[in-house]
């Protein structure tokens, strides 16, 4: 291989007004040349003619040192490139998978395995354990049946002796039918009374005499308890868009306008305010509260432009066994949204390494806690971006990291059947240790890796979040990662979606309080239409703190909702 040094002399030309003296003067520009079968051009930097050293040794030190500066510059740029791809086109799950593709090959093509390393694995026990029988599952049993007999003709059931055939037995065999939804219209009668003879003039009580009219989650509003639960529970539990809904409502022979269905959204958030203002409460009594956020478009908000960004918050928190789900809508990320949901809280906040939280941690009264699930990404994103170039060298770091973090989960799944006490316990005594040599290891690392790499900053990362990923094991009520909260996000990401932005932000407020109901019914293993349903009916008819705590998904009967199901009132 032939290195060369070209020297080019390069005068600025044209208008030169906007340059300083300094960058007027002549420059020269370094062009390497390597020649291998052809010539590869490597453009250096622009230098001062003067400032470059005439001796060829010189000359080419400075040619190997720009070299290895782009060349790493370029690995970097690579396996950010490969990380992207991977991002928009790989798989989603973080799932480990075998460090290499022969490994499924060896299934068809055995390779023999010396004489040591099979006296090894002979020694390897497996555990009896049971499999459960594949198979289709069976039809719940609480659906109505209806039978059809399929019979032999008359001729068919007498013997060729003549006598008739004895049923001896039958089989059964079930298909699933549905039937469209079926629309009624409920006519409320108050019948009116009057006194013929007098005329009500010996009375002081009213001439005429009414029932007075049903109370409605929306006065005067053609849509019923169970209309209101139909419509919310398409659009916020199967993300059905309401203008889907209103050529659904069309092909039914029923005219119901989006706008309509809008309007009666918003109306049932407001009516729904109580139960919001019991949710806060919930949570700030609880010992935990979970935090996350994800982005909204709203298209008309004042004095911003409709493609900005807003975004949806979301608080996961309360009783453990009853959690509470709230949901905020907010034009910023800032993290003042989080302090001021969180003013006068007292116990831990599990959230992800965003900055906007950086304030919990100066809190006297609030314990922070770090996501594991988040840290474990960052080596999980080295390994997708090596992709198929997937290699020892290149991975070593990320998958060693990788097996700490699956200790620590391992350790999780034993002890997530244990009550707290023994969690706790289980935790100081198992995963203490390994947090600890984890932490060594890292701390080894740190300083031998280059720190713009995704192993370097994965590293960076898990470091700098180190003391509030490590509080998890002081409280057997924690847990080692913020999934709960992330996956709360789930539901509103999948309508998103599907519905794509907000109109107003009355609108997005709105779909934050109804998500925030629906996803606390669903916490609590409520069934969302159902328990809408029963909360319309009653909520027009509750006045007392009482009673609309006692509409919380959290403390809500749930025989009612059964009641209904079966076909009572």
């Amino acid at each position: 291989m032939v290195l060369k040094s070209i020297k080019a002399a390069l005068i600025l030309g044209g208008d030169t007004a906007g340059f300083s003296e300094e960058k007027k003067r002549p420059c020269f520009y370094n062009i390497y040349l390597v020649k291998s079968d052809n010539y590869i051009i490597i453009p250096g930097m622009f230098q001062p003619l003067e400032s470059l050293p005439e001796d060829n040794e010189a000359l080419k030190a400075i040619i190997r040192e720009q070299a290895a500066r782009y060349e790493k510059e370029n690995a970097l740029l690579r396996e950010q490139i490969q990380l992207l791809r991977a991002q928009l086109f790989g798989r989603k799950s973080e799932k480990e998978q075998p460090s290499s593709g022969h490994q499924q090959l060896l299934i068809f093509d055995e390779v023999p395995l010396p004489e040591e390393q099979a006296a090894e694995e002979a020694e390897i026990t497996v555990p009896a354990h049971t499999r459960k029988k594949r198979g289709r599952k069976p039809l719940p049993e609480d659906l109505p049946r209806v039978e059809v007999i399929h019979d032999v003709s008359a001729e068919e059931k007498v013997c060729g002796c003549g006598l008739e055939k004895s049923r001896i037995g039958e089989e059964v065999s079930e298909q699933l039918d549905v039937i469209p939804a079926k629309m009624q219209v409920i006519r409320h009668i108050r019948p009116k009374y009057a006194c013929r003879t007098c005329e009500g003039v010996e009375d002081d009580g009213p001439t005429v005499v009414i029932a007075p009219v049903p109370a409605q989650v929306i006065p005067k509003s053609v849509a019923s308890p169970g209309l209101l639960a139909h419509v919310l529970t398409a659009k916020f539990v199967d993300a059905l868009p309401f203008y889907r809904q209103e050529g659904i409502f069309k092909r039914h022979g029923v005219e119901i306008s989006r706008a309509t269905m809008c309007c009666w959204a918003m109306k049932v958030a407001e009516r729904c305010q109580p139960l919001l203002d019991l949710f806060r409460e919930e949570q700030i009594a609880g010992p935990l509260v979970q935090a996350d956020e994800t982005t909204v478009q709203v298209l008309v908000e004042p004095g911003r432009d409709p493609t900005s960004k807003s975004y949806m918050w979301i608080f996961r928190g309360g009783d453990p066994v009853h959690p509470t789900l709230v949901y905020q809508y907010h034009p910023s990320r800032s993290g003042i949204v989080a302090a001021e949901y969180l003013g006068g809280y007292k116990g831990y906040v599990q959230t992800d390494g965003y900055s906007g939280y950086d304030f919990l941690d100066k809190l006297p009264d609030v314990t922070h806690v770090g996501c594991w699930a988040h840290a474990r990404r960052k080596f999980t994103d080295v390994i997708k971006a090596a992709g198929k170039l997937k290699s020892r060298k290149r991975t070593g770091l990320a998958e060693e990291a990788l097996e700490y973090i699956q200790k620590l989960y391992a350790i999780e799944k034993k002890a997530r059947e244990l009550d707290v006490p023994e969690r706790y316990q289980k935790r100081q005594t198992e995963a203490l240790p390994v947090l600890q040599e984890f932490h060594r290891w890292l701390k080894e690392r740190f300083a031998e890796t280059p720190p713009k790499s995704l192993v370097g900053k994965a590293i960076a990362y898990t470091l700098g979040q180190w003391n509030r990923l490590v509080r998890y094991v002081e409280d057997g009520r924690l847990t080692p990662d913020n999934n709960l909260a992330e996956n709360a996000v789930r539901p509103f990401v999948i309508g998103r979606k599907n519905w794509l932005f907000s109109g107003v932000p009355e609108g997005a407020a709105a779909s934050a309080a109804l998500y925030s109901i629906i996803e606390t019914a669903k916490a609590n293993g409520l069934e969302p239409y159902w328990y809408l349903r029963i909360l319309f009916e009653r909520l027009p008819h509750a006045r007392s703190r009482e009673d609309y705590r006692a509409l919380l998904p959290q403390f809500f009967d749930q025989n009612l909702i059964a009641t209904q199901m079966a076909g009572g009132k």
